[in-house]
């Protein structure tokens, strides 16, 4: 591999050739440690939220711009439903985190309250009768024609502040999501008992929102599967 000589020692061809062969080697394991300390330092992924129709997912909105900002290889995709079409995703694993409003069953999540509460009334048209109210009070829709959430807890919830059994209300349709529920009202068919800030209401809009008195709140939660 070399010839010594009387004051330096020589590499022969095969000695260039090992020579040549070791810092090919040794750049080889340089640019690999630095791919791997690169991917290392690069956070990336996928997370999928669930969320129920609320003003609150603009907090969510807010985290989500902070984390984009940070990490921009990680991608978010929205999913929206009520808390049973949710956590029915959680438990499949479709989902990795979900925004539900209360009332809504946590027991088997690990979970956090969200700094914001949602408010409850009726949507309806700016021409109903009921629209002259400020505030919607339980005798006021005993015998109306009544589109609720389709979420059991909600649905119970509800019949606590009626102080009546849902089976004897007058209740038209169900809803998951309240867009399809408005067109329903937009065309007076019935009264979309809902949250508030979700339909537009503004003076071009032939519907509009009271609230219910006494007050009816909800919270809002980020669940996510217990590990």
């Amino acid at each position: 591999l070399f010839v010594r000589g009387n004051r330096k020692i020589t590499l022969t061809d095969e000695g260039m050739f090992l020579l040549d062969r070791a810092k090919e080697i040794v750049d080889l394991v340089e640019k690999t440690e630095a791919n791997f300390n690169q991917k290392y330092e690069i956070i990336s992924g996928e997370i999928h939220i669930g969320a129920g129709e609320t003003e609150a997912m603009q907090f969510i909105a807010q985290t989500i711009k902070k984390v984009v900002s940070h990490h921009p290889n990680i991608k978010f995709h929205l999913y929206s439903g009520n808390a049973d079409d949710i956590t029915t995703k959680l438990d499949s694993g479709l989902l990795d985190f979900g925004i539900v409003i209360e009332p809504a069953n946590k027991q088997k999540y690990d979970y956090l309250k969200l700094p914001a509460t949602d408010v409850w009334g009726v949507l309806m048209r700016k021409d109903s009768p009921l629209a002259e109210k400020a505030y919607i009070h339980p005798t006021d829709l005993l015998n109306k024609p009544l589109i609720i959430s389709r979420q059991t807890a909600v649905s119970n919830e509800l019949s606590g502040w009626l102080g009546e059994e849902i089976e004897n209300l007058n209740v038209i349709g169900t809803y998951n999501l309240l867009y399809n529920a408005s067109l329903l009202v937009k065309e007076n068919i019935g009264y979309a008992l809902c949250i508030d800030k979700l339909m537009n209401t503004s003076e071009e809009s032939t519907l509009c929102f009271r609230p219910l008195s006494p007050k009816l709140e909800a919270g809002l939660n980020i669940l996510w599967k217990k590990h």
